[in-house]
């Protein structure tokens, strides 16, 4: 170049940045939104290509809950026993459509950087958009199966109420949590190769702690302390307050909504400054 005139010099001139770098939050925010369609195009083909092999195409979405409701409504029914939730097969219904959400955003979260690597090293754009792409694609399986879950419920007896409706807003603060779970997931699977061998464990875990099959207080009796813990658990306040609006016996109090929009709220804000701050390694870690 001449006249000491620089490459760079020339590209800051033209208002071109290097690419991979990290732009002001505000400013990265807005760019993951004006690109929304892009996130909303691929979790649609996401969707799609995870059952385009299957025999049973689309229907398996269905099939594969029904299923894990048929195996634990057997074993846990008879283990449990006359300590079994009332209302079982609603409430174990619930449970498990809904628990499943979380776990898929949850663990496609985590893959969603990894399992992309030629596209986040080839093109520039917010890599937010991919955790949110495989929360929406779980949206896209979770949303019928919600449907179905309510269709179910009633042909079992349970009385249709106006608090049926609340599903929406409960459905809302979930897909707000699995966001922020992704986006922690997400950068952790590129920082630590380690995370990804964990997640089927952490899941698991998260199963058995949440309330999916089992009513904590029948269990736990007048223990307070443990009912406190659960109480704290945003997992068991999600199906809490799910089965206190469908499921006829069981009830939440106006503080369980708080403490479960705080746990949503918090855990996407904290997870998008979070993934933001290691914006520039993606494009070199994966």
């Amino acid at each position: 170049m001449s006249s000491g005139v620089t490459a760079a010099d020339l590209a800051a001139s033209a208002k071109l940045g290097r690419v991979g770098t990290r732009p002001p939050l505000f400013r990265y925010f807005s760019d993951a939104v004006k690109r929304i369609g892009f996130a909303l195009t691929m979790a649609k083909y996401t969707m799609q290509a995870s059952t385009a092999k299957s025999r049973f195409g689309i229907a398996l979405l269905v099939i594969v809950p029904a299923l894990q409701i048929t195996v634990y409504g057997l074993i846990f029914g008879l283990i449990l026993g006359t300590s079994k939730p009332d209302h079982f097969l609603p409430f174990l219904i619930t449970g498990i459509v809904l628990f499943q959400f979380i776990a898929g955003s949850f663990s496609d979260g985590a893959k969603s950087i990894v399992s992309n690597s030629s596209l986040v090293r080839s093109l520039n754009f917010p890599r937010v958009l991919l955790p949110f792409s495989s929360v929406v694609s779980n949206i896209y399986k979770g949303a019928p199966l919600i449907g179905l879950m309510l269709v179910a419920d009633a042909l079992l007896g349970e009385p249709i109420t106006w608090m049926w409706l609340l599903i929406i807003p409960i459905f809302a603060l979930m897909m707000i949590f699995g966001f922020g779970l992704a986006l922690i997931a997400a950068r952790l699977t590129v920082s630590f190769d380690e995370v990804n061998q964990f997640i089927p464990f952490i899941t698991r875990v998260a199963f058995y702690s949440s309330g999916v099959f089992f009513s904590i207080e029948k269990l736990a009796g007048d223990n307070s302390l443990v009912i406190a813990l659960f109480d704290a658990n945003p997992l068991y306040l999600f199906l809490k307050l799910a089965r206190g609006s469908i499921v006829d016996g069981y009830s939440w109090v106006g503080t369980d909504w708080l403490v479960a929009s705080a746990w949503a709220f918090g855990t996407v804000i904290v997870g998008f400054i979070f993934f933001w701050l290691a914006e520039e390694r993606y494009g070199r870690n994966v």
